[in-house]
């Protein structure tokens, strides 16, 4: 069975953001992930490709590279371990991105360690700074509330007390002018009549 080659966009995207990360001067538009299915070889995981200088020199063009993950291993792998794959690829790239690689004497097993852990360090600090800080809000505007609607209760308390008094006042004025007005109006010892109390509610 022949081998098959497609794009691989999940890989793509965490290439990406390893690179950005760890790798910065790798060029993100010249390298490419794919996923292979069929491949007869034993124990290969995922391999680097890279364009050759004669390539790029018949094209035209600088370096590029192909990261190819083997299907039939690599998707069955936890996702950390996938990453520590995608990490082991990326470090064979040189800074120079000239087309050649950086051999197995640096991209050994510690290595990787050492680069995933400085991954998960970062994405932990940064997934730390991003969470919402709880902040501590005070309600003043209830406080306000409570104080306007006690100014008010007082206010109005304030105006009916007013008004009472007023009502008081007249009615004080009233009945004494009125009982002015009876006692000149009764010179002849007319006495003053239930009726007329309770023309002022008693």
């Amino acid at each position: 069975m022949p081998i098959k080659y497609e794009k691989a966009e999940d890989i793509q995207i965490r290439m990406n953001e390893i690179a950005n990360i760890l790798f910065p001067y790798v060029k993100l538009n010249d390298v490419s992930c794919l996923r292979s299915f069929g491949s007869s070889s034993r124990g290969t995981i995922a391999r680097c490709h890279a364009l050759g200088k004669a390539m790029q020199l018949g094209l035209g063009r600088k370096g590029f590279y192909v990261i190819e993950v083997i299907s039939k291993r690599f998707d069955k792998m936890p996702l950390e371990e996938q990453d520590k794959v995608i990490i082991h690829e990326l470090m064979h790239i040189p800074k120079c991105f000239g087309g050649g690689f950086i051999h197995h004497d640096v991209v050994c097993e510690e290595n990787v360690e050492k680069m995933h852990r400085q991954y998960i360090n970062f994405k932990n600090k940064n997934l730390i700074s991003n969470e919402p800080q709880k902040k501590e809000v005070f309600q003043y505007y209830d406080l306000d509330n409570k104080n306007n609607n006690r100014n008010n209760n007082d206010n109005n308390s304030l105006d009916k007390s007013n008004n009472f008094n007023a009502n008081l006042n007249d009615f004080d004025n009233g009945f004494r002018k009125d009982n002015n007005n009876n006692n000149n109006n009764n010179n002849n010892n007319q006495k003053k009549t239930k009726r007329d109390w309770f023309r002022f509610g008693f």
